[in-house]
């Protein structure tokens, strides 16, 4: 499973909160991707992006 966070981020940090494994805020103060293949967390991912505030976070 690839991630991706589009431009709409707010850096809320509510994906990271729900899977640090997977996202971290950077020093933009937006969230970032921090593995290459998430598929060993993809309920995780799947919350984060059924709860992302602004729909930033994209999964293929």
């Amino acid at each position: 499973m690839k991630v991706t966070v589009n431009e709409d981020c707010i850096g809320c940090g509510l994906c990271e909160s729900t899977a640090a494994d997977v996202f971290a805020i950077n020093d933009d103060g937006v969230a970032e991707v921090i593995v290459d293949d998430a598929a060993d967390f993809e309920d995780d991912v799947q919350e984060a992006i059924d709860n992302c505030p602004v729909s930033a976070i994209e999964a293929e």
